[in-house]
């Protein structure tokens, strides 16, 4: 009787340890799939997966600080042969930097504001320097942070859902951005216009096009290949890119307005720019004015001149220069404004000091270029 009283207690010891057991594994699991940035290493291919679906995948500082080791460890790895970026969610790949909180920063004086940026740029110079392939899946919004750590690498996917633009004027894009064709990259960075789909790649952007559909094949195809070289991988790219066939037939989106983007916008200041498109009159130039004139008049003028010089400079004296910038702009009245406007109180009606370009001396603006000294970016 007593025996048959202890059996069933003494049963369950075991099923509890399985539980527990389990219980623990789907807590890993969780905590794993709630991560700000993901890790995998699968085949031959390190993924980078950007997890603040959310935030549409916006980077934060604590993502830098994990992404940046993680490359270079992949880069000296012999059994990685190419590394993957991409986002979660289907909305966006990386819609920038985490801007709130670099606003709180420095209005609190905290010296993240010269970490963040010391530490992104460093990052993007990891990703235009990397000696592994490097392919970003630029799928869904692609804009100011995001665009950072995809257009510096290797290759560039874009898809149908691909919206490229650089809001945040005066802080990145000084090197690809003067190097497009043309005088367009002076007009995305001056008018933040966005790009969509298969105008990125028409752009020079991106370097491939392929339906966001097809995407999963792909990265499956990518993880397959053994031992793969450069050539292999782009030859892979390749492959989907012709296969692409949705509104291939389509014109560039600025492709009849190209002529007035060249001779618009190559004036040596803003104030030339302004003055040829009220010159000009025409619905296009009158509908570049409006936006202009929404835009802050100081990160007007520090973008047209980091533009014009990052031209002919190296990406790191670019990343050198960008960084004197972003801490330029920590310093000035308008990055708080310009986030208060548009994230915080929402009423699109930022008040910028000065108001006027006029009033933005070239003193002001050469200023903002000089060296930081012992706190200047070093690559």
């Amino acid at each position: 009787m007593a025996a048959r009283v202890l059996r069933p207690l003494t049963r369950p010891k075991p099923f509890n340890r399985l539980q527990i057991i389990l219980q623990h594994l789907k807590i890993s699991k969780q905590t794993d799939s709630t991560a700000e940035v993901l890790f995998e290493k699968k085949g031959g291919a390190g993924i980078i997966t950007l997890n603040r679906p959310k935030a549409l995948n916006a980077i934060n500082f604590s993502m830098i600080r994990q992404i940046y080791p993680q490359i270079k460890t992949w880069e000296k790895d012999p059994e990685t042969f190419l590394i993957i970026i991409k986002g979660t969610g289907g909305k966006a790949f990386c819609a920038g930097g985490d801007i709130k909180a670099i606003r709180d920063a420095g209005k609190a004086g905290n010296k993240m504001t010269q970490d963040f940026f010391r530490e992104e740029y460093t990052l993007n110079n990891a990703v235009g320097t990397c000696k592994k392939p490097y392919v970003a899946l630029i799928d869904g919004i692609t804009m100011g942070g995001g665009v950072g750590i995809s257009v510096h690498g290797r290759f560039r996917v874009a898809t149908e859902r691909t919206v490229f633009a650089m809001p945040e004027t005066a802080i990145g894009g000084g090197y690809f951005l003067p190097r497009l064709s043309g005088k367009i990259g002076y007009y995305l960075a001056l008018t933040g216009f966005r790009l969509k789909g298969r105008d990125v790649l028409k752009a020079g952007i991106a370097t491939h096009f392929v339906e966001s559909e097809k995407l999963p094949a792909l990265e499956k195809d990518l993880i397959a290949l053994k031992s793969p070289s450069t050539e292999n991988i782009a030859d892979l790219l390749n492959s989907y890119h012709m296969k692409s066939k949705a509104d291939q037939e389509k014109d560039f989106v600025l492709d009849e307005h190209m002529e007035k983007i060249n001779s618009l916008f190559s004036g040596n200041s803003m104030e030339e720019i302004v003055k040829n498109l009220k010159q000009d009159g025409s619905p296009f130039a009158i509908k570049q004015l409006e936006t202009i004139n929404k835009m802050s008049p100081t990160s007007l003028k520090l973008t047209l001149r980091q533009l014009r010089e990052g031209a002919s400079m190296s990406l790191q004296d670019v990343f050198t220069m960008e960084y004197r910038l972003s801490q330029a702009c920590m310093r000035g009245p308008d990055f708080y404004e310009g986030v208060r406007a548009v994230l915080i109180d929402r009423d699109q009606s930022p008040r910028w000091k000065p108001a006027a370009l006029e009033e933005v001396s070239d003193e002001f603006v050469d200023d903002c270029f000089k060296p930081l000294g012992s706190n200047d970016l070093k690559l």
